[in-house]
C-alpha cells in the first residue's frame, strides 16, 4: 500500500532476505571478503556468527548468487536440532539423493560417490549451514568427517556455516578440536552504527527508487538507532511500520516524535531488551573480530532478542494482506461512486463487496 502512495518500485523493509538491498557495511564487506577468500580455497569451513538479523543469511546468498554453476553445485540446509544421521539424511536430501530409512553407511556411500561423480565432472559441492547453533557435538562431527573426503590433495565438499553467537561457545567445547583445526576463517558480524543505520535505511530507500518522500530527519535517524541497537532486521521492522503509519496518516516527514510514538507501538508487541537499554554498548567497526587458518578469537557477547524470527515473518505477512484489502476497499469505494451514474453494476459490486470483505476477514 505505502509502495503506491511513496511511488516506491519495491517494499524496500521486508524481513525476508535479499541481495538486491544488501548494504555495505564496514562489518558486511569484511565478511563478503571472507567468504569469497574461503569460496578461493575451496576447501574447510568458513564460519560466520552475528545476531538475529544482522545479514548473515543474506550475505552467503549473494556470495552463492555469484558462484560459476559449471564448477561449483551450491546447496543450502537450514538446520535445526539434528542428531548426526539426521544431519547425513539433511545432506543427502539437499543433494537429490535417497535418505529415508537408509542406514548410516549408506547414506555415506551415496554422498561419497555423489561428490566422487562431482568431482570426474570437474565440479565441487558447496554446502551452506544455516542456523548451525542449533546442531549437536555429533551432527558436527559429521560435517567434519564429510569435509575429510577428497581426491588426491583436493577437498570435494566445502562448508559455509553461519550461525548465532552461541556457536562460537559451542565451538570451544573440548570435542571440537579436530572440527576448529578445519577452519580455514570465520567472523563475527556486528551491529551497523549510528552513521551506518542511517545509510541503510537510505541504501534500502534509493534500490526502491525513493524519491525524498518521505523525508527523515536526523533526529528519527537517532532514535532509530537508539532503539534498534543498529540490528538490520529490527530497523527494517521498525522502518516498515514508519512508512505505513505515514501513509495511513498521509504524512511525508518522519522527525523523531513520529518516531518515538511507532516505536513504543512496537515495543508493546515485540519487547526488544537490548535495544530498551540506552545505557548498553553498542559494538563499533573497531570491535569486528576475525580470524584467518586455525585460530578463533573470543567474539562479542549475544544481544538479547525476545522473539522468534517466524513472528516477524508472520507480522510482515498480515501487513501484505491488510494492504490488499485496503487496496481492494479503495477499488470498492470507487466503484460505489460510479454507481451513482451507472446503477446497472450493482450485481458486479456486491460481489467486489463480498470479496473485500473475505479478504479482511483472513486479515483478522
Amino acid at each position: 500500500m505505502y509502495q503506491e502512495f511513496f511511488k516506491l518500485k519495491a517494499k524496500p523493509f521486508r524481513l525476508t532476505p535479499d541481495p538486491r538491498f544488501l548494504f555495505p557495511s564496514a562489518g558486511h564487506n569484511k565478511a563478503l571478503a571472507y567468504l569469497r577468500y574461503g569460496l578461493q580455497q575451496g576447501e574447510g569451513f568458513i564460519v560466520i556468527t552475528g545476531n538475529v538479523g544482522a545479514g548473515k543469511t543474506t550475505l552467503a546468498r549473494l556470495i552463492l548468487s555469484k558462484v560459476d554453476k559449471k564448477k561449483v553445485i551450491a546447496v543450502e540446509l537450514v538446520t535445526t536440532q539434528l542428531d548426526a544421521d539426521d544431519m547425513l539424511r539433511m545432506v543427502s536430501a539437499a543433494l537429490g539423493l535417497a535418505h529415508q530409512g537408509l542406514p548410516k553407511s549408506t547414506l555415506l556411500k551415496n554422498i561419497q560417490d555423489y561428490l566422487l561423480a562431482r568431482s570426474r565432472e570437474g565440479k565441487r559441492v558447496l554446502l551452506l549451514v544455516d542456523e548451525v547453533q542449533n546442531l549437536s557435538l555429533a551432527a558436527l562431527e559429521e560435517l567434519r568427517m564429510l569435509s575429510n573426503i577428497q581426491v588426491g590433495e583436493g577437498a570435494l565438499l566445502q562448508s559455509f556455516l553461519l550461525g548465532q553467537d552461541e556457536f562460537h561457545t559451542l565451538l570451544q567445547s573440548s570435542g571440537l578440536e579436530q572440527f576448529r583445526q578445519r577452519i580455514t576463517a570465520s567472523y563475527h558480524l556486528g551491529p551497523l552504527t549510528g552513521n551506518e543505520t542511517r545509510e541503510y535505511i537510505e541504501h534500502r530507500l534509493r534500490v526502491s527508487g525513493w524519491c525524498d518522500d518521505p523525508q527523515f530527519t536526523h533526529g528519527a535517524f537517532k532514535e532509530i538507532f537508539d532503539y534498534t541497537s543498529g540490528i538490520p532486521r529490527r530497523v527494517n521492522l521498525l522502518a516498515d511500520r514508519l512508512l505505513l503509519h505515514c501513509c495511513v496518516e498521509e504524512l511525508h516527514q518522519i522527525d523523531e516524535t513520529l518516531v518515538k510514538t511507532v516505536a513504543e507501538e512496537a515495543r508493546q508487541e515485540f519487547p526488544m531488551q537490548a535495544a530498551d537499554n540506552p545505557t548498553e554498548r553498542v559494538p563499533s567497526d573497531s570491535d569486528h573480530q576475525a580470524s584467518v587458518s586455525n585460530n578463533v578469537q573470543p567474539l562479542h557477547p549475544p544481544h538479547a532478542v525476545s522473539h522468534a524470527e517466524h513472528r516477524l515473518l508472520a507480522l510482515e505477512r498480515r501487513v501484505a494482506l491488510l494492504e490488499k484489502t485496503l487496496r481492494n476497499e479503495r477499488k470498492r469505494m470507487q466503484r460505489l461512486i460510479a454507481l451513482l451514474t451507472h446503477p446497472d453494476d450493482e450485481a458486479d459490486e456486491t460481489t467486489d463487496l463480498n470479496t473485500t470483505r473475505t479478504d479482511m476477514d483472513k486479515a483478522e
